[in-house]
C-alpha cells in the first residue's frame, strides 16, 4: 500500500510503501525465535565441550539432553556479553556499527562455523564414549547414531531459550508498568521488575515446585513400599524381625525392609558353606509404618534387638539405610557367611524415596535418622559390662554412608564410642567426614584415593580389584579401622556444586583406575555432565560408577575379619556369594 499527498506546487508525489502493522502476538513470537549471534557461537562452544567425556558413558539421547542443557547456557552468556561489548565497548567506534552487507556476512559466518563444529565435534565424542564404555566393560555407540544427539540438543536448547525469553519478556513488561504507573526510571523499574520476577520463580521453584515434587514422588513410590516382592515370604526363624515373634510386624516393614529379613543366609546354608555348625543370623528392622514417629521405631528397635539376643553375638552391625530403606544383600550376606551366622544387623526405613530425590530434596531427614539409630543402639550397647559386648561395628553405603558420618563429631568420636570397625561405601561427596579428612589429607596424597594420618585409622580405596583393596588396607591398623571405598567412576563421590565454577584436585591430578584421562574440567560444562552421571551411576557394571559389587566383601576382610581369617577365606565367601541366587543389584 502507498500513500499520496500534494506538495505546495500542487503536484502529488508518492510516499513510500507503508508497511503493513503486525499483530503484537507475532512480533513476540517473532522475538522468540530471532537469534543474537554472539550466543549462538557461545552456545555451540558449549555444546561442544559438553561432549567432552566425563565419568560414565552416556547414550545419544542422555548426552543430547546434557548438549542441549550446556548450549542453552553458552547461547545466554553469549547474549549478554554481547550487550554489554555493544553498550559499553565497541558503541560509538569507528566503523561501528558494520554495514549490512558486512553484519550479514558475519552471521552466515558464525552460524556455519557454529553448525560445522558442531556436527564435526560428534565424531571424537562417539570415539570418546567408546573409550568410556570400554573402562566399564560395555559396548560403546557407533558414529552415524550418535548423530541424533545434534536433534535432541537443538530440541531442548530452544525450549530453554524460549522459557528464557518467557520469563525476560515478563520482566520488560512488569518494567513498563512501573514506568507508566509511577514514572520510575527505566534502571529503577529493570531493577525492581527482576527482583520481582526472580523472587517469584525463586518461591515457585522452592515452595511450590519443590514440595510439590516431593510430596508427589512420596506417592508415586509409597504404593511400591506397600507390595512385597515375589518370592518373599514372611520369616518363621525368631531371629527376623517381621516374624510370628516379632514386635516390628511384617506387613510394616516396607518393601526393602520385608526384603531384607527374609532373604539371606540361614543356619543350613551357613554350615554348608563353612562346614562346622551354625548360628541363625539375626536381623532386625522397622519400617516407617512400623510406629508413627522415629522414637518410637527406635523403641521398637531396641526391643527386637533384646528379644533376639543381638547383644550376645559376636558382631552388632549398624547399618543406616539408603532412602528407600534398601540394606545392600551383598553386604549382610558375607558378613554373615564370614561369622558363620553370629552377627546382629539393625536397620531402619527413614523415608518412601529413592536415594537421589532424598539427596536432592531432604538431606538432613537422612542424617538425622541416622544419628538417632546409631546413639540409640551404642547407648544401649554400652550399658552391658564390656566383657559382655559383642563388638560394635558400622555399614553405610551411599546416602546411608552420609547418614552414618552424621553421628560423629571427628573422627576419634568413632573409636570413642566403641566401634571396632567402620566400612563407608560410595559416600556422598557433602558427607561430613568424608570432606573433612580428604580436605586434610597427607600431602601429596591425592584427592582420589588420600591418606589421612598415614593411614593409622582411617583408609581409602578405589575398589576395583580385591588384590587393590587388599594392598591398601595390609599395613598395620591402630584401634578403631575404617574404610572408605570410592570408585574414581562414581559421580556420587564426586558431584558437588562447586563444579560449576571450580576445577577440583581429582581433575588435576593423574586419573583414578577406571576414570578416562581424557576428562578435563570446563566451567559449568562439567557440573552438567557429572550431575547427569548420577542418574546412571547404579546402573554401572560391578567396580565402576556408583555398584561396589563384590569389593564390599574385601572391605569386611579388611576391617572387621573372624580370627584367623586368611586370604583364602575370602575367596571361599567370594564363591559362595556367587553361587547365592536372588542377589539384586543396587536399589538406592
Amino acid at each position: 500500500m502507498t500513500s499520496q499527498t500534494n506538495d505546495v506546487s500542487g503536484d502529488t508525489v508518492t510516499d513510500t510503501p507503508e508497511r503493513p502493522r503486525r499483530h503484537p502476538l507475532l512480533i513476540w513470537a517473532w522475538g522468540l525465535v530471532r537469534l543474537d549471534f554472539t550466543g549462538v557461537a557461545f552456545g555451540a562452544l558449549f555444546f561442544c565441550l559438553s561432549l567432552t567425556p566425563s565419568l560414565l558413558p552416556r547414550d545419544w539421547l542422555f548426552q543430547g539432553l546434557i548438549g542441549g542443557l550446556n548450549g542453552a547456557i553458552g547461547y545466554g552468556i553469549g547474549a549478554f556479553l554481547s550487550k554489554i561489548l555493544a553498550r559499553f565497548v565497541v558503541r560509538g567506534q569507528p566503523g561501528w556499527p558494520p554495514s549490512r552487507r558486512k553484519l550479514y556476512a558475519l552471521k552466515a559466518g558464525t552460524v556455519g562455523l557454529a553448525l560445522g563444529a558442531s556436527v564435526l565435534m560428534v565424531v571424537p565424542a562417539a570415539a570418546w564414549q567408546r573409550q568410556v564404555s570400554a573402562e566399564m566393560g560395555l559396548p560403546g555407540p557407533d558414529t552415524v547414531g550418535y548423530l541424533r544427539v545434534l536433534v535432541v540438543a537443538v530440541l531442548v536448547g530452544a525450549v530453554c531459550v524460549a522459557v528464557t525469553r518467557v520469563v525476560l519478556d515478563t520482566i520488560k513488561t512488569l518494567a513498563r508498568l512501573l514506568i507508566r504507573r509511577w514514572r520510575l526510571s527505566d534502571e529503577m523499574a529493570l531493577l525492581i521488575g527482576t527482583a520481582v520476577v526472580v523472587v517469584l520463580i525463586v518461591t515457585l521453584i522452592n515452595g511450590v515446585l519443590l514440595q510439590g515434587f516431593l510430596a508427589g514422588a512420596s506417592r508415586i513410590f509409597q504404593p511400591q513400599n506397600a507390595t512385597t516382592r515375589e518370592g518373599i515370604s514372611q520369616p518363621a526363624q525368631r531371629e527376623r524381625s517381621g516374624s510370628p515373634a516379632s514386635f516390628a510386624e511384617w506387613d510394616t516393614l516396607g518393601y526393602q525392609g520385608r526384603n531384607f529379613v527374609a532373604t539371606g543366609p540361614d543356619a543350613a546354608e551357613l554350615e554348608r558353606v563353612n562346614r562346622r555348625p551354625a548360628q541363625e543370623p539375626i536381623r532386625v528392622y522397622a519400617g516407617l509404618q512400623t510406629a508413627g514417629t522415629d522414637e518410637q521405631r527406635i523403641a521398637v528397635l531396641l526391643s527386637e534387638l533384646e528379644r533376639t539376643g543381638a547383644f550376645d553375638r559376636e558382631l552388632l552391625v549398624i547399618v543406616p539405610t539408603t532412602g528407600t530403606g534398601w540394606v545392600n544383600p551383598v553386604a549382610a550376606r558375607a558378613l554373615e557367611l564370614m561369622y558363620n551366622g553370629d552377627t546382629a544387623m539393625v536397620a531402619m526405613q527413614y523415608s518412601y524415596l529413592p536415594s537421589w530425590i532424598s539427596f536432592l530434596g531432604d538431606q538432613q531427614k537422612s542424617v538425622e535418622s541416622g544419628r538417632m539409630l546409631i546413639d540409640a543402639v551404642q547407648q544401649r550397647w554400652s550399658q552391658r559390662p564390656p566383657q559382655q559386648r559383642p563388638k560394635l561395628v558400622l555399614y553405610g553405603e551411599s546416602l546411608g554412608s552420609m547418614a552414618g558420618q552424621g553421628a560423629f563429631a571427628w573422627l576419634p568420636d568413632i573409636a570413642d564410642l566403641g566401634f571396632t570397625s567402620v566400612l563407608w561405601v560410595g559416600p556422598p561427596n557433602a558427607s561430613p567426614l568424608w570432606t573433612a579428612i580428604t580436605e586434610r589429607r597427607d600431602p601429596g596424597t591425592p584427592e582420589v584415593q588420600p591418606r589421612y594420618d598415614g593411614g593409622r585409622t582411617v583408609r581409602f580405596s578405589q575398589a576395583n580389584d580385591p588384590a587393590v583393596i587388599a594392598r591398601d588396607t595390609a599395613a598395620e591398623w591402630h584401634g578403631a579401622r575404617v574404610l572408605f571405598l570410592q570408585h574414581a567412576s562414581d559421580p556420587i563421590v564426586w558431584w558437588t556444586p562447586d563444579l560449576l565454577t571450580a576445577r577440583p584436585d581429582w581433575l588435576r591430578e593423574p586419573p583414578g583406575r577406571d576414570r578416562s584421562a581424557s576428562m578435563r574440567w570446563y566451567p559449568i560444562v562439567t557440573f552438567w555432565q557429572v550431575s547427569a552421571d548420577m542418574t546412571n551411576a547404579a546402573g554401572m557394571p560391578g567396580g565402576h560408577g556408583h555398584n561396589y559389587g563384590e569389593s564390599v566383601l574385601d572391605g569386611w576382610a579388611a576391617v572387621a575379619p573372624p580370627s584367623g581369617w586368611t586370604p583364602r577365606d575370602t575367596e571361599r565367601i567370594r564363591a559362595a556369594l556367587r553361587d547365592s541366587a536372588g542377589i539384586d543389584g543396587p536399589e538406592y
